[in-house]
C-alpha cells in the first residue's frame, strides 16, 4: 500500500487544498492530510480545529485521513511508513522553498519521495493568507474556501462577526 503524507499549516483550509488532497488521494492508496502544528506561528485556527475542518472537508474521500503533527514532518513520515511527501505549487516563488525542503526531507528520509502537483489555474493566487486578509475586511470568501466550512471560517475570520 502506497502511502502520502499532504502536510500543510491549513489556517484555514481552502479549495486549493482540498484540490492537492483529491488529487493525490486518486495518486496514493492512502493519503494523511497533516496539520502540521508549527509553535512559532499564531494561527487564526487551533490544530484540533483545522483536524476538524479538513475531516469535514474530505469526508468524501474514502482513502483520506487526518492526522496533526508538532515535530519534524521527517520524522512522522517515517514513523508512518509513507513512500512520498505531496506538495502544491501554486507558482515558481513556492518551488524554491519547496525544493530546498524536499531536499532536506530526502535526506532525513531517503525511502520518501517528494511530489509536487500543480495547482489547477483557478486556485494560483489562493493561499490561507490571502482568505484572511479578505475576511478580515469583511470579503466574500466563498470563492476561496469548501462551502461546508465557509460558515464557520466566516464567524472567526470576519470582523463584522467579532465581537468588540
Amino acid at each position: 500500500m502506497k502511502k502520502v503524507i499532504c502536510p500543510g499549516s491549513f489556517d484555514p483550509v481552502t479549495k486549493g487544498h482540498i484540490d492537492i488532497i483529491t488529487r493525490a488521494s486518486s495518486l496514493f492508496d492512502q493519503v494523511t492530510a497533516l496539520v502540521v502544528i508549527n509553535p512559532e506561528k499564531n494561527p487564526s485556527f487551533t490544530g484540533e480545529e483545522r483536524v476538524q475542518m479538513l475531516k469535514k472537508a474530505t469526508q468524501h474521500l474514502p482513502n483520506v485521513t487526518v492526522d496533526h503533527y508538532e515535530g519534524l514532518l521527517a520524522n512522522y513520515v517515517r514513523r508512518e511508513g509513507a513512500v512520498a511527501i505531496a506538495k502544491g505549487l501554486r507558482a515558481m516563488s513556492d518551488f524554491e522553498y519547496e525544493f530546498q525542503m524536499a531536499l532536506t526531507n530526502k535526506k532525513l528520509v531517503p525511502e520518501a519521495e517528494t511530489v509536487f502537483l500543480t495547482t489547477q489555474s483557478e486556485n494560483m493566487y489562493l493561499s490561507s493568507s490571502l482568505v484572511k486578509q479578505v475576511a478580515t475586511f469583511n470579503g466574500d470568501i466563498s470563492d476561496f474556501v469548501p462551502e461546508c466550512l465557509l460558515d464557520e471560517i466566516t464567524r472567526r475570520l470576519c470582523s463584522k462577526y467579532r465581537k468588540i
